[in-house]
């Protein structure tokens, strides 16, 4: 049966999951009618850029790096912790790029990442029921009823927000400090002391020595732009559809609808029900889209979503994220990889290691044991290499702050140490340190699997 036709309205006539209730439902559509008229946050030739890049990716010819904030709020936001994440992101960019030598499509979880889907819809605190925290552009963190109720207006903020963190980091990225000289100062403070800092001051002086042979030999960095700046894109959860209704617009060269709240939209794990308002929604704008893939979804599942978000299997159109648990994704995620590659669909596997990895420490802190983290992308990569296929990117929930939320990882962070620095709003995140330990462990895998594919078969050697 032909799907019906799309529009940027259509997915209101379908069922839908992990939507707010909203009290007035007037004021509600009038917000929504003003952020139709705001400026786009994101252009359509960006996103065609981003799909572009992504495409080399799903060729093996590149990695995708997709990690920022679990999901970002109104009171965290300033420059400062734009700088350090921003900052972080660079450094684990360059050990992918430089270590192993391996061009890197760098994808944020910002400017945009403030909505969440929960596992259930109301919470109880001391025998009180309230709705639960669904993100800072629904309703705030404080457990009384005002707050918990959803208030239309906070969308206005999420906008000025993202507009906001947006212009620092094109800032950053085209106006000089994402210049590959600046590697040495891209090292956070409190990362200097870590055991990772020596790995990462070594990888920097050997950048530093190729610049000054480049130098040398008349090639002046200055007259190449890729080593003074950096393409970097922005993504979030497409979660409020009201929201990205308003932000969706027609491009104007190619008669096109795109989402222009961000570069990339991806649909949870909790939402990606064939036939639903999620799915109908993503179908029909010409953005790059994430797909999360959990234990729950089946081989014929998943190719039925492939036909749908991807019909015309165009490269760079897809990413499936697979999220599975360290003790999990080995058993589970080869059938679905075996039924793509049997359909022969063009697209990019990347590893989230963090959501199948939350767990209640004895003190009650919700937490990621590091080593499980590196141990699903550790088996991510071996499940692609018995498959002959291409293990493209990670996704991770990360922090330029020096938070104490995932334990383990160099310092070795227990379960005492997470009251110490415990910030976040949602789910646990690396800090700093542990995502640059991350970053080293993915540059090492990524050597590996393309001496792999470089080293001769039996059947090449005999001929």
């Amino acid at each position: 049966m032909p799907e019906l036709r799309w529009s940027p309205e259509s997915w209101r006539g379908k069922p839908i999951e992990q939507a707010p209730i909203y009290p007035d439902p007037a004021q509600l559509a009038g917000v929504e009618r003003q952020l139709g008229g705001f400026p786009p946050l994101v252009f359509a030739g960006e996103a065609r850029k981003l799909k572009r890049a992504l495409g080399s990716v799903a060729n093996g010819e590149a990695f995708l790096l997709q990690g920022g904030d679990c999901a970002e709020s109104f009171a965290e936001h300033s420059a400062d912790n734009i700088r350090d994440f921003f900052r972080v992101f660079l450094q684990m960019a360059v050990v992918l790029t430089f270590a192993a030598a391996s061009p890197v499509v760098k994808v944020g979880r910002i400017a945009g990442q403030f909505a969440k889907p929960r596992s259930a819809p109301n919470e109880v605190q001391d025998g009180v029921e309230l709705p639960s925290y669904r993100g800072d552009i629904i309703n705030d963190i404080a457990f009384t009823a005002e707050a918990r109720t959803p208030d239309p207006r906070r969308q206005l903020e999420a906008y000025r927000q993202s507009a906001a963190t947006l212009n620092l980091i094109r800032a950053f990225a085209n106006g000089g400090y994402a210049n590959l000289e600046n590697a040495h100062r891209w090292m956070l403070g409190f990362v200097k002391d870590s055991p990772q800092s020596s790995r990462y001051q070594e990888l920097a002086d050997r950048i530093t020595e190729t610049l000054g042979f480049m130098r040398a030999i008349g090639l002046d960095p200055e007259a190449h732009p890729e080593l003074r700046q950096t393409d970097f894109y922005t993504s979030h959860e497409a979660l409020l559809l009201g929201y990205e209704q308003a932000m969706t617009r027609v491009d104007s060269t190619s008669g096109d609808w795109y989402a222009t709240s961000g570069h990339m939209l991806w649909i949870g794990d909790r939402t990606r029900q064939a036939g639903h308002a999620h799915i109908e929604y993503c179908r029909g704008v010409k953005n790059p889209i994430g797909l999360k893939c959990g234990p729950s979804l089946k081989p014929d599942e998943l190719i039925r979503l492939i036909d749908i978000l991807n019909p015309g299997d165009e490269p760079g159109r897809l990413t499936l994220i697979s999220r599975y648990g360290a003790d999990k994704v080995g058993d589970q995620l080869p059938p679905l990889v075996r039924a793509v590659k049997r359909e022969g669909r063009t697209i990019v596997w990347s590893c989230d290691p963090m959501h199948g990895n939350t767990i209640k420490a004895a003190n009650h802190y919700k937490t990621r044991p590091f080593e499980r983290i590196m141990q699903e992308i550790r088996s991510f990569f071996a499940v692609h290499q018995a498959e002959g296929t291409y293990a493209g990117g990670v996704h991770l929930e990360m922090t330029g702050k020096d938070v104490t939320e995932c334990t383990g990882g160099a310092r070795a962070i227990t379960e005492l140490d997470l009251r110490d620095r415990y910030h976040t709003y949602c789910d646990p995140r690396l800090n700093a340190e542990q995502a640059i330990e991350v970053a080293f462990l993915v540059a090492e895998l990524l050597k590996a699997e393309r001496l792999a594919a470089a080293r001769p078969t039996r059947v090449d050697a005999a001929e």
